[in-house]
């Protein structure tokens, strides 16, 4: 290290330890507000970077069964993902999940350590160490021999307050996002009303009315090997279960496959997720932007409208994603198995939806297209920010901050 920083392992700095379960769990989980905090993966991912508080709890008795952490205590999970770090801002029991790095003396700055164990510089120790092994998950071992700077307690501070306001604009920037996202409910319930209740009194039509067909892709067995590289690609019905076009969610097809014009996404295209798990069949998105070589699966479909269109496609993609429209799509939707449901073009045909005079549902699309150039800007921002801040642990790891 450039400031003549110590490497110590992390068994020098932590006492390491791994959670583990009282079983069966379900018999001592409990409703009593007396109960032990038992910290669930969800707790963490919600909280960010303090677990202060549990959704569950667990009787006194099974804490002999489990770990017990307390405040000030780092949490990782231990699968192969290597989660982020996170601090225990309350005490409580630990599933096997999780390892635990309680700090072995007061020359710790918990929040300089939270971007050291997060920080790719940790993440990819972890990764060269864990080489090799069949089921790659954190454990005990593996953790304690990797070696990490070790700051005066000082510049631990400094670098950490550092860090922090980069973070921060981050988390800024994120939840600019967020309120973005929530948007287009906000305008389409201005502009049209609640769509079950249509309170605007708008004209009542069914889907056959607007829409003359969908159009499927087919079935192609892809080429093995995610990084396959062949001229076009087939999409994964994940492109569109967010209600977002994910172009990259694609496989590679056998170039001796030679797919006709109208299998080809193109801008503009609202697309359909015919098959998904009862909450995302029938999920929509919009193909603003597409590479030239992308497919239609059999599992996803194109809107064709009728002529002459009555719709604006964005109105559709709102529409489809409202509570009423989305209840139809399950209730109509068909299958033996919980995990993957079908819906038929005939079902879909049948669902009657509320149809407002197109001149309003482009206004809608205008409206909604101003929120989506915000959205670019912010995310182009947060990429940024994201590179910015890998740069600044970089050189605070190295003692060049």
């Amino acid at each position: 290290m450039s400031k003549g920083w110590p490497l110590v392992s992390m068994e020098d700095i932590f006492t390491i330890a791994r959670g583990s379960s009282p079983r069966p769990i379900d018999s001592f989980l409990t409703d009593d507000p007396d109960g032990v905090n038992w910290v669930l993966i969800s707790d963490a991912t919600e909280s960010g970077k303090y677990i202060n508080s549990t959704k569950k709890r667990i009787r006194a008795e099974g804490v002999k069964h489990s770990r017990v952490v307390q405040p000030g205590d780092f949490l990782l999970t231990n699968s192969m993902s290597f989660g982020r770090p996170y601090i225990m801002n309350t005490s409580g029991c630990i599933h096997d999940g999780w390892l635990v790095l309680s700090p072995r003396h007061r020359n710790v700055s918990p929040d300089f350590f939270y971007h050291l164990l997060g920080s790719d510089f940790v993440y990819a120790e972890f990764v060269r160490r864990a080489a090799g092994a069949t089921v790659k998950n954190l454990n005990i071992d593996l953790v304690k021999g990797v070696q990490l700077p070790l700051p005066p307690l000082e510049e631990q501070r400094r670098i950490a307050e550092v860090l922090d306001r980069a973070e921060a604009l981050r988390a800024k920037r994120r939840a600019a996002l967020a309120q973005l996202d929530t948007l287009t409910p906000s305008v389409f319930l201005d502009l049209f009303g609640e769509e079950d209740r249509n309170p605007m009194g708008w004209p009542i039509k069914r889907v056959c009315d607007y829409v003359a067909e969908f159009q499927g892709g087919k079935s192609i067995e892809s080429e093995s090997g995610e990084n396959a590289v062949t001229v076009s690609r087939v999409l994964k019905v994940s492109a569109v279960t967010g209600m977002k076009f994910l172009p990259h969610e694609s496989k590679a097809v056998p170039d001796s496959y030679q797919p006709p014009l109208e299998h080809f996404t193109k801008p503009g295209d609202l697309l359909f997720s015919r098959a998904n798990t009862t909450e995302l069949v029938g999920a929509v998105a919009y193909v603003e932007t597409t590479p030239s070589n992308l497919l239609l699966s059999d599992k996803l479909w194109r809107f064709v409208w009728c002529q002459p269109p009555t719709v604006e496609p964005l109105f559709v993609w709102a529409l489809f994603q409202t509570p009423t429209v989305r209840r139809e799509i399950a209730r109509r939707a068909t299958g033996t198995s919980g995990s993957m449901k079908n819906i038929s073009q005939a079902k879909v045909f049948g669902i009657s939806t509320i149809l407002p005079p197109l001149s309003l549902q482009r206004e809608f699309a205008r409206r909604i297209g101003a929120v989506e150039k915000l959205k670019a800007t912010h995310r182009a921002s947060l990429a940024e920010l994201d590179v910015f801040l890998i740069v600044l642990q970089h050189r605070a790891f190295r003692g060049e901050l």
